[in-house]
């Protein structure tokens, strides 16, 4: 029998400029792994993508990732303290529960991509009060 267990997926996020969307998934909270100048590995914790120095408008604006995270409060926190709204010119919008079973805020990038940031609601950190 083929063993066809799957090891994990990446997805290769576009960026209008490659530097400056480099310099704001590190001030997001994101490591850079590794860097050339056609692609960069970010990571945190157990979750990783590949940051592509590539651009098609249609394609980065209509491009969602989801990130699970244990505390959604605390990423928001760090969202807001390093200023991505004034430095990059990007939306955050505040966490909210969701009636999905989840509290989550969006986030653009510098180049439209689309973040939803989420915490399973009743999940670990104190997820379970309401929207502020």
């Amino acid at each position: 029998m083929p063993n066809l267990d799957a090891l994990e997926i990446k997805t290769f996020v576009p960026a209008r400029d490659f530097k400056r969307s480099q310099r704001f998934y590190r001030d997001l909270g994101f490591t850079c792994i590794w860097a050339s100048p056609d692609l960069a590995h970010f990571q945190c914790g157990n979750t990783a993508f590949l940051l592509e120095n590539d651009y098609l408008a249609i394609v980065a604006e209509n491009f969602t990732l989801h990130l699970l995270v244990a505390d959604v409060d605390a990423w928001w926190q760090r969202a807001h303290d390093a200023r991505l709204i004034d430095v990059y010119g990007v939306t955050l919008s505040r966490p909210v529960d969701r009636p999905w079973g989840m509290r989550e805020f969006t986030l653009t990038d510098p180049s439209g991509v689309h973040w939803r940031i989420a915490q399973a609601l009743g999940s670990d950190g104190d997820a379970a009060h309401g929207a502020g």
